[in-house]
């Protein structure tokens, strides 16, 4: 295919910006013109995906709507009608879908998310916190000077300190960020096992379609997307899921059944992800982290699971391995390819280093952000079928236990094998590691459709 035009397209989407430090800012219109013309001006301000040719710029600004926000920036009916059932709808009203019920229920929410009060959200990435509150300082400005924008509430993350060093962990200690797809176009420095397995064993990317609204996905058919087409084209879908952890009930949870396990605690927490802390894949390396392979971007994501169809190495219910199968499901991965999603997004809250009194009340978690051009084929069906159940990995109606929504009743297994170090496990009566505080369904629209939208321009004829 011919390359992308980067210029059109929101640089969130195509790159992450492995930027330490972000604000969230999440918006509502008060009145229709106005907000557009707020849009309109912000349109010179907003990131594409343009390639920095001069270096890392001091901060980012993205924007995308809710199907509200676009309600209330008054798009003809026509266009509002076109949008998937799921983005119409919005995330809370897919609780039992998704599996947000319990704890995670649009009831026990932060406040801003209970009720259907956002329009739009504005993302802010920056490489030192001056930048980034520089930069909010400037969108608040814009905000004031346009007056038809109010901000409802704002959200930060950062990348954790540790040691005095900005890293890639979240707060259970696992290195994070290793498993975002390569796609047809999408100019990155792609490692081996990041985009589709080809049949010889060597890996290919995506379908543009996959992440991008306008191109063919898997199928060769183009994503249910909005009218006109040039308002959909270069956008895509985005899910922002606030996920609060319950670091001390994780480390108790750990240190409590560590003892009773041959192969030891990091070996037991490795076999709960499907990587060691450093981020090593068990897979490869099932008896000690190996820092040759998590520095080797030819090696850290180039791996598979057919050969390992009983769970010996990796666990068969292990998170990463639940999230993005491989080829463990045969077919040489064909199944997998219409399920990815591009990750975003960073941890909040302030790191705790293990042997530090920490309680389940102190506000850290992850800021989860995934991209995708289909809600239902993709990040639900994910957290539906992957994460909530477990029939597909022959594990009935077993959850995820990273991120299942448990009520103390569920069970991880450790298939291992006859070897003192690696015998089987079992963990019953999991507690929820994560809890869902709120979020929302956005569409990410392109430089062209913010014009759009921002002009009053948007006709579904």
């Amino acid at each position: 295919m011919s390359k992308l035009n980067e210029t059109d397209i929101q640089g969130f989407v195509l790159r992450g910006y492995n930027m330490p430090f972000a604000r969230y800012l999440f918006l509502r219109f008060e009145d229709a013109g106005r907000a557009a013309t707020f849009i309109h001006r912000l349109l010179g301000e907003v990131t594409t995906g343009q390639r920095w040719d001069s270096g890392k710029p001091l901060s980012t600004v993205n924007i995308a709507f809710t199907h509200l926000g676009l309600s209330a920036l008054e798009l003809p009916d026509a266009t509002l009608l076109s949008f998937p059932v799921e983005f119409q709808q919005g995330m809370k009203k897919r609780a039992a879908i998704l599996g947000d019920t319990g704890r995670n229920a649009p009831e026990s929410w932060d406040e801003i998310w209970r009720e259907d009060r956002v329009h739009a959200w504005l993302g802010v990435n920056a490489v030192s916190l001056d930048a980034l509150n520089s930069r909010c300082a400037d969108m608040l400005t814009l905000m004031r000077d346009t007056d038809g924008v109010i901000l409802l509430d704002a959200q930060d993350a950062a990348a954790l300190v540790i040691d005095g060093v900005p890293t890639t962990k979240e707060h259970f200690g696992f290195t994070d960020g290793f498993g975002n797809p390569d796609y047809l176009g999408v100019e990155r420095s792609s490692q081996p096992g990041q985009g589709k397995l080809n049949s010889n064993g060597t890996w290919a990317p995506l379908a543009t379609g996959e992440l991008l609204l306008g191109y063919a996905d898997e199928a060769g058919e183009l994503p249910v997307a909005p009218v006109p087409h040039i308002l959909a084209s270069n956008g895509t879908f985005m899910v922002y899921r606030k996920l609060h952890q319950n670091l001390a009930t994780f480390r108790s949870y750990l240190n409590d059944h560590a003892p009773f396990y041959a192969g030891g605690k990091e070996k037991l927490a490795a076999k709960f992800i499907g990587r060691w802390r450093d981020g090593t894949p068990i897979e490869l390396s099932p008896d000690q982290p190996d820092p040759s392979i998590t520095q080797d971007p030819a090696r850290s994501t180039n791996f598979t699971f057919g050969a390992d169809p009983e769970g010996v190495r990796c666990p068969v219910g292990a998170h990463m391995r639940r999230v993005n199968p491989r080829d463990a499901f045969g077919f040489d991965g064909k199944l997998i390819n219409r399920r990815r999603i591009t990750r975003r997004g960073l941890p909040y809250g302030v790191w705790t280093p293990e042997g530090e009194s920490v309680t389940d009340s102190d506000e850290r978690g992850v800021i989860f952000i995934a991209l995708n051009a289909d809600f239902s084929r993709q990040f639900e069906f994910v957290q539906q079928q992957w994460i909530n159940y477990g029939n597909d990995a022959r594990l009935g109606n077993e959850k995820d236990l990273l991120m299942g929504n448990h009520t103390g009743h569920g069970r991880f297994v450790v298939q291992g094998d006859t070897t003192p170090t690696n015998p089987p496990f079992v963990c019953s009566n999991l507690p929820s590691f994560v809890e869902l505080r709120g979020g929302g369904y956005f569409f990410l629209p392109s430089i062209t459709a913010l014009g759009m939208i921002g002009m009053g321009l948007v006709d579904p004829r």
